[in-house]
């Protein structure tokens, strides 16, 4: 057994003894969802035992049930009648649960009748706990008629058993009677919506976790997703650019196509270091320290160098205080160049102009991708057709930062990239 079922809900060390009440209960309320029937008999047969029995065992002295004045007010039937009105008393429980009203009720009109046959029973104790039932079970509006119902009917008892004690005594032990069942009922039944409430909100709260865990993957995943595709899609753009300029210049410039060897190379080993990075951050292990950081707008330079190796004519200008922005911000910014770089190189071809601008100003990031278009062809060609995950992967890392992206053919020919990020966010604290 753990420590935690010895605990109360405070936290503080329940009592064994409490603690095997509390389990005992927890079986009692299983054991009666599945056969309610069975508790309904138990409680009637234990009140025969307790109050009924005693009224049909004779008595050898009548000073034994009670002072003879009592006895003298009191009418005493045979063991027949007593039964038939004992099971009056009793049998209407069998429904307190499913119709309590109708079982206060029916108890009620054979207490009536007893009475005005001037006879006491011990089993009279039904009436309380009917009433305690409909506390407990019925509809709480029917509550204060049921309680004024009963107070009318025991001040008759009150009156009758005045011989003996006082009126305003018997009255006052009668009403806390009554006040005491109402109040238990009521506090069973309130201590029962909360733990109703307690178990729908654990219930939801479990659904929720669940949820969140689930939305956690999936955004997980399309991180994940996104840098494998600006990772791989670069570096295999690029090979694959430079592997078919080697082969051309093998047979022409040979010297040529060593150095497209060695590029490819390059760009093989920094995919293959980008993706060993990559995997580590999914590692369970996080106390593995980061070999390299991520790229920022420092390495745009480095970037923009490897593509020139590639072929097209690569202009590079930037503007403002860059070093100051977030890491994550120029993450999302050398992103967007690579992924515009790979386009155009995929698209437009090796022998192409590529100005690339990325400038920080009134709280601005722009980033700017323009390439001039096809050499032998007048009309752009436009890479919205075939752009895949590349744009939209683009517009959700500028989304995170509020900023959009926009791409289009441009004026002068050619395809531009540009996007526009707001730093207002990040500048006044709320990142």
């Amino acid at each position: 057994m753990s420590s935690s079922d010895h605990a109360d809900a405070g936290g503080w060390p329940a009592h064994p003894l409490v603690a095997r009440l509390t389990r005992l209960g927890h079986r009692l309320r299983q054991a009666d969802r599945r056969r309610p029937w069975v508790l309904d008999l138990a409680v009637i047969a234990a009140m025969f035992l307790l109050f009924c029995l005693p009224d049909l065992i004779p008595h050898q002295e009548d000073d034994d049930r009670g002072p003879e004045q009592l006895l003298l007010t009191f009418t005493h039937l045979p063991v027949g009648g007593t039964l038939a009105l004992q099971a009056g008393l009793l049998l209407p429980l069998l429904w307190r649960r499913r119709a309590p009203s109708a079982a206060l009720a029916m108890t009620a009109a054979v207490f009536v009748a007893q009475w005005s046959l001037g006879v006491f029973l011990r089993a009279d104790v039904a009436l309380l706990v009917a009433l305690y039932s409909v506390a407990l079970h019925g509809r709480l509006r029917h509550l204060p008629w049921a309680c004024a119902a009963e107070i009318a009917l025991l001040l008759p008892v009150a009156a009758r058993v005045s011989a003996v004690v006082s009126f305003w005594g018997a009255l006052f032990f009668l009403l806390s009677a009554v006040t005491a069942a109402v109040t238990l009922g009521l506090a069973v039944r309130i201590r029962r919506a909360q733990l109703a409430g307690l178990r729908d909100r654990a219930a939801r709260l479990e659904v929720e976790r669940d949820q969140r865990s689930k939305l956690a993957t999936a955004s997980e995943r399309a991180r994940v997703a996104r840098e494998m595709h600006d990772i791989i899609g670069h570096n295999l753009s690029v090979i694959i650019t430079l592997a078919d300029g080697g082969a051309y210049a093998a047979d022409v410039t040979p010297h040529r196509s060593k150095e497209a060897l060695r590029l490819v190379g390059d760009a093989g080993r920094q995919a293959l270091g980008e993706l060993r990075r990559m995997m580590g951050v999914l590692r369970d292990r996080t106390d593995a320290p980061e070999l390299n950081p991520q790229p920022g707008i420092a390495d745009v330079e480095q970037l923009c160098t490897r593509f020139r190796a590639a072929g097209p004519e690569v202009v590079y200008r930037s503007a403002g205080e860059l070093d100051t922005l977030d890491r994550g911000v120029q993450l999302m910014a050398y992103r967007i160049v690579q992924e515009a770089l790979t386009n155009t190189l995929k698209h437009a071809g090796p022998h192409t102009r590529i100005d690339v601008l990325v400038a920080a100003a009134d709280a601005e990031l722009r980033v700017r991708v323009q390439d001039a278009g096809r050499p032998d062809r007048t009309d752009p060609l436009p890479p919205s057709a075939e752009e895949g995950h590349g744009l939209a992967g683009m517009r959700e890392r500028a989304a995170l930062y509020g900023g959009t992206v926009t791409a289009g053919p441009a004026a002068t020919g050619g395809w531009v990239v540009q996007a526009v990020l707001d730093l207002t966010p990040l500048t006044g604290g709320a990142a």
